[in-house]
């Protein structure tokens, strides 16, 4: 699966229970290169949008019996996005797109979130970049494209100082037909994201949010990301975060007005990064719909 470093500021790829859970009306791009100076090193490109769907009704608003009136009120449990992407990683090209349900429900100040997505991509291998043996069964019956279905399954929670969600990708474990019967054996394998966080008020509008993201796949392999970032004003923000395979990422990131630009850097600990330059990836998101008259139900945060 893509890799993303900045995963807080659009945690939508990795859990569709995250659609539509602010409020906003968004839009995302991101764009890793992984181990830059390296041919046919990992890259990333997505564009994500998702919304709240409002439902308009009327309350009875009375200052006494005698005096009553309905007032429109908006509200909205129903989050609704989609994404396309394009990954590329060696000789193995993926290029897909995915749309996402959601359904959220209030209890007092905390937001409980459901979601899944369904999606198709198309899973290519560039014949070009391999070389066989001269007796590889493989090479006789490889199928350059194929198409692959498959779903993702998530859970959110959040409130005004915390959030968290655990997700289930490639829930189908689809088979990969890239070959003849003998090759029947390659699919795709369940991934498993839980996420969290929590925001600390330092005063003066200075906020610190640490975070985690740990993953794990059906084969038993696993990675943690441990992390913290200092926000002032939700307006600038930067952080650092460990990623137990031997990674020490840079963040920072600016609010202007409605657009939040991020950048990370991604530094190696191990004996590759001798031959590579890091890894970057930047984050452009546009949040529309921040008007409190419109959004009634985000009161409460």
């Amino acid at each position: 699966m893509p890799l993303y470093s900045q995963y807080v500021m659009n945690s939508y790829l990795l859990n569709p229970a995250v659609t539509g859970h602010d409020g906003y009306t968004s839009f995302n791009l991101t764009a890793r290169q992984q181990w830059l100076g390296i041919k046919n090193a990992p890259a990333t490109r997505s564009f994500s949008g998702q919304t709240r769907l409002l439902r308009k009704s009327h309350v009875i608003k009375a200052r006494s019996v005698n005096n009553r009136s309905l007032q429109p009120s908006t509200s909205g449990r129903v989050g609704l996005g989609g994404f396309v992407y394009h990954d590329r990683n060696g000789a193995v090209e993926r290029t897909g797109l995915q749309a996402s349900y959601a359904y959220h429900i209030f209890v007092k100040e905390t937001q409980f979130s459901f979601g899944l997505s369904a999606g198709i991509f198309q899973f290519k291998i560039h014949e070009d970049d391999l070389t066989f043996a001269e007796d590889d069964p493989f090479a006789a019956n490889l199928k350059k494209v194929t198409y692959v279905p498959d779903a993702n399954l998530g859970f959110y929670v959040s409130d005004p100082r915390f959030y968290g969600g655990i997700s289930i990708n490639q829930l189908f474990q689809s088979y990969l037909r890239i070959g003849n019967r003998q090759f029947e054996d390659f699919k795709m394998v369940r991934h498993y994201y839980l996420i969290g966080g929590y925001h600390f008020d330092l005063g003066n509008d200075y906020f610190l949010e640490p975070n985690i993201l740990f993953k794990a796949t059906e084969r038993k392999a696993f990675q943690l990301d441990i992390g913290t970032r200092i926000k002032y004003s939700n307006d600038y923000w930067a952080g650092l975060v460990y990623r137990t395979s031997g990674t020490l990422i840079v963040q920072a990131g600016v609010r202007v007005k409605q657009m939040y630009i991020g950048y990370a850097f991604d530094y190696m600990l191990s004996s590759i990064q001798k031959h590579t330059y890091g890894s970057h990836e930047i984050v452009i998101a546009l949040k529309l719909g921040d008007n409190a008259r419109r959004y009634r139900w985000l009161n409460r945060y």
